[in-house]
C-alpha cells in the first residue's frame, strides 16, 4: 500500500475526503517526525511505539580491498509493535 492508497483508506473508513484524509496523515507524520527529532517517543496503546535509536560509531571492513574504514554515529527511527496489533495479525 502506497501512500494514496492509505489515504484513500482512510477516507473511506472515516467518511471524509480524500483531501482532509491527506491534511490529517501529513499532519500524523510530520507529528511523529519533530516528536523523534526532539528525541521523544510516539506511544500509541495497542499499535506500537516510534522512537529513536542510536547506533554508535565503530569500524567495517570495506569487502573489496579489506581496508578499516570507520562508521559514523546515526540515529535511526525504530518502530515496536504493539500487541494488539501483533494479536490482528496472529
Amino acid at each position: 500500500m502506497n501512500k494514496k492508497e492509505l489515504v484513500a483508506a482512510i477516507a473511506e473508513k472515516a467518511e471524509i475526503s480524500k483531501k482532509d484524509a491527506e491534511k490529517a496523515l501529513d499532519a500524523f507524520v510530520a507529528s511523529v517526525v519533530d516528536e523523534l527529532k526532539d528525541g521523544g517517543k510516539v506511544q500509541l496503546v495497542g499499535f506500537g511505539t516510534f522512537e529513536v535509536s542510536e547506533r554508535e560509531a565503530r569500524e567495517g571492513r570495506n569487502p573489496r580491498t579489506g581496508e578499516t574504514i570507520k562508521i559514523a554515529a546515526v540515529k535511526a527511527p525504530k518502530f515496536k509493535a504493539g500487541s494488539a496489533l501483533k494479536d490482528a495479525l496472529n
